[in-house]
């Protein structure tokens, strides 16, 4: 069976939820902690034995690509004053994975986003994961994309993840319709893209963490703008679970949408109360607040 060794991370969005923030910084860029959105998102690929990362960026995203290149002066810098490990995250990433970055000259949807990466994917398996998700194991257990690609290994079947949403939320993301498999996963029966609550009983969401087989990207090549006039990467999923067929995960991860301001402030609070040097100070200063609200 095919191993997955490449992955694509779409971050080609303009990240209007954030402005002003994002008219200049790429919403990808913007820090949880003291690190930006997408290294987190690359460490996941990393850590699930990616070694081939293809970033697909759109017009302004230099810095998303200048942030994973040598940066020769300030490198020399912290090495002469015996600073290197502030930069050890992004030099471990450079050693053990290739960064590669492919511009989607039109902003055409998920989709195609997707179908931008062929020129490196080729005819191998790949997974995809959303470049403003965050997914994140506090008690050991595999990250999500590892989690879809031992999936894939051990079944031959493309699988992706999903996260039961309340009936507000549906519209919000794309939807699984499933049947229940003994095996531990489901068999995807169809998707929809954020559909009205009524137009589904399914309450399975999508929140980026894919892992395909390759023929998703003769699907998505011969595949036509439906919602929004973009190519929809559920329009293409649905195609491949009627073919070839397509498994989805639950995880016990923690999942943050850091492309929404709820979901980034709240990424930063939890991550930062993880963080050894932060974590009490922060929970003392919470603590406090918690006291003066009403």
């Amino acid at each position: 069976m095919s191993k997955i060794k490449k992955a694509i991370i779409p971050a080609a969005g303009l990240g209007t939820r954030f402005l002003p923030a994002t008219k200049t910084v790429p919403k990808e860029m913007l820090t949880i902690v003291d690190a930006p959105i997408i290294l987190y998102v690359v460490e996941e690929a990393v850590q699930a034995g990616i070694e081939d990362i293809v970033l697909i960026a759109g017009r302004g995203k230099h810095a998303i690509e200048d942030f994973f290149d040598t940066s020769y002066e300030l490198e020399d810098k912290l090495a002469k004053d015996g600073k290197e490990k502030l930069l050890e995250r992004v030099t471990k990433i450079r050693e053990k994975a290739n960064i590669i970055s492919i511009r989607q000259k039109q902003a055409m949807g998920l989709g195609h986003a997707v179908l931008c990466g062929l020129p490196i994917i080729g005819k191998e398996p790949f997974a995809v994961l959303l470049g403003d998700e965050i997914t994140m194991g506090f008690h050991g257990e595999p990250n999500v994309t590892s989690q879809l690609v031992s999936s894939f290994e051990e079944t031959g079947t493309s699988t992706i993840s999903v996260m039961k949403v309340s009936e507000k939320d549906v519209s919000k993301y794309g939807i699984a319709e499933v049947e229940e498999n003994p095996k531990g996963f489901f068999k995807v029966t169809s998707l929809i893209e954020k559909p009205k609550p009524t137009e589904t009983k399914s309450r399975w969401a999508l929140p980026g963490r894919y892992a395909f087989d390759n023929s998703i990207m003769d699907i998505l090549h011969s595949a036509k703008p439906t919602l929004n006039g973009e190519i929809q990467l559920t329009d293409s999923m649905k195609v491949l679970c009627q073919s070839k067929g397509l498994n989805a995960m639950t995880f016990t991860a923690k999942r943050y949408d850091a492309g929404d301001k709820i979901g980034y402030l709240q990424a930063n609070i939890e991550l930062a109360l993880q963080n050894p040097e932060l974590g009490a100070d922060l929970k003392n200063y919470i603590l406090h607040l918690a006291q003066n609200l009403k």
